[in-house]
């Protein structure tokens, strides 16, 4: 894992690059504990580290529950909660037996249009690509 921090960073800064509302960008291994983050230049963040942090642990349990329910309902490709000055997005990245390995986490500015479109088009494809890799690897 500690080999793929550069390559996560590397990740975290593209994603950042591909649209202006993407606020916050951040990788986190299965346990939550974040491996990488990045920001959009000049933004002022609304957590703190610790309370980042206390976030991605929160969301990888969450992610837990929720891969159970797949088989029944399908494939997960992301959760969204959208709160008064941001919307989070949570992502989460599962192995060939739909384990959980990492969650990416970000945020958008709070009154972004069309945000489904960007997650599915635009950040879910560059993800995949990333990470497929990444698990085979790991393998």
């Amino acid at each position: 894992m500690e080999n793929n921090v550069t390559e996560f960073t590397t990740l975290c800064d593209k994603l950042v690059g591909i649209d202006h509302r993407i606020r916050f960008v951040g990788v986190a291994d299965k346990h939550g504990l974040i491996l990488t983050t990045a920001e959009r230049e000049g933004i002022i963040p609304l957590l703190n580290d610790e309370e980042t942090e206390q976030y991605a642990i929160t969301a990888s349990t969450r992610q837990y529950t929720r891969l159970r329910w797949q088989e029944l309902l399908g494939k997960l490709n992301y959760t969204c909660s959208l709160y008064e000055k941001i919307l989070r997005i949570t992502v989460p990245i599962t192995n060939q037996k739909n384990r959980l390995e990492y969650l990416l986490i970000f945020t958008l500015d709070p009154n972004t249009d069309k945000f489904d479109y960007l997650i599915m088009e635009k950040v879910i494809p560059l993800i995949a690509d990333f990470f497929s890799d990444v698990i085979t690897k790991s393998q």
